[in-house]
């Protein structure tokens, strides 16, 4: 089973990234053929300056490997340093109906709140197939939200299946150059609630990092939203932003205690907050150390990156050989 998954190098990662996808990559690293990579070309959205790109892809590297991501076991690469997956992206783009693209969340966002919309944004989830499919990838971790990006891959597959190989069968899925991804969610963590409530996300401003200091850690902690409720009075534990992080870090029996805590009153937001807090540095702060570690030996990280693209590289190269023949290009 190989196993493939990315983070968008648009900053640091945060507590969605984690419980969304990381950690579930990092769990999966013993089942299957790892391949994970920092998704620096989805990035060109959001990131116009080259030095910072190239800051944030380092540091979603060390981020990865201070996480426990394991280079003996799994292959870790920068998406750009893997040319084949724009040459696919192409390919699978001319078989793609517009109106799929049309469908996508992040477009119809973008087009309800008067956003400007490029190339970039309408055809990221085609460079998201992509790079599912270069690698005949079969489980993707992803964020519940990220669902329909799974669905429209498999929809890709299928298309250019039917189109290309004769022998191919939609049913099983057999006969056909590109493998049929299936997506790995956890249900209960899928979506993480940001400081405001929302889903939390960079574009939102509402995160908690992972690898922050400690003040801009706190910080974001003590600013979550919560409601005007007194001291004394009791809480609505499953209206509150606070209580649902905790969900995160407690095991059952500790947050049936907080949720007590909450329905009996007395207790007020800032505590929880504060619980909050020293959970995140339970969690985190291994990983923190070996972060630092790893600052001071980037020759490693380096490569740690190169020896992945050279395998992601030579994976990514025959499936695009096998997809080049199929379509006439080879």
């Amino acid at each position: 089973m190989r196993i493939l998954s990315g983070v968008k190098a648009t900053g640091r990662p945060h507590l969605g990234n984690y419980f969304g996808a990381i950690r579930q990559f990092l769990a999966l690293q013993s089942q299957g053929e790892g391949f994970y990579f920092v998704a620096d070309l989805h990035a060109l959205d959001l990131v116009r300056d080259a030095e910072t790109m190239r800051a944030y892809s380092l540091g979603v590297a060390l981020d990865y490997l201070a996480l426990g991501l394991d280079p003996e076991r799994c292959t870790l690469f920068v998406q750009s340093q893997v040319p084949e997956v724009s040459e696919l992206m192409w390919v699978l783009g001319s078989v793609c109906p517009m109106g799929q693209l049309q469908r996508a969340h992040g477009y119809k966002d973008a087009v309800a709140k008067a956003k400007e919309v490029d190339f970039g944004l309408v055809a990221y989830p085609v460079l998201m197939a992509a790079d599912i499919l270069l690698y005949r990838s079969n489980l993707v971790p992803v964020g519940k939200d990220q669902k329909q990006h799974l669905e429209l891959t498999r929809d890709l597959a299928v298309k250019f299946n039917v189109t290309y190989c004769k022998d191919f069968d939609p049913e099983t899925g057999a006969g056909g150059v590109l493998t049929l991804p299936e997506a790995h969610i956890l249900e209960d963590v899928a979506v993480v609630p940001g400081t405001d409530g929302q889903k939390m996300s960079k574009s939102y401003d509402n995160t908690i990092p992972l690898f922050g200091t400690d003040k801009q850690v706190k910080k974001a902690i003590m600013r979550i939203v919560t409601d005007s409720t007194a001291v004394d009075e009791p809480k609505d534990p499953t209206a509150c932003n606070v209580f649902a992080l905790l969900g995160l870090f407690l095991t059952p029996a500790e947050l049936g205690a907080v949720e007590a805590s909450y329905r009996a009153g007395g207790t007020g937001y800032g505590a929880y907050k504060t619980r909050l807090l020293d959970a995140y540095h339970a969690h985190f702060d291994a990983a923190r150390a070996k972060r630092a570690e790893l600052e001071q030996n980037l020759d490693y990280v380096h490569d740690v990156l190169r020896r992945g693209a050279a395998r992601a590289r030579a994976v990514g190269g025959e499936v695009l050989g096998d997809v080049q023949r199929a379509c006439g290009l080879r």
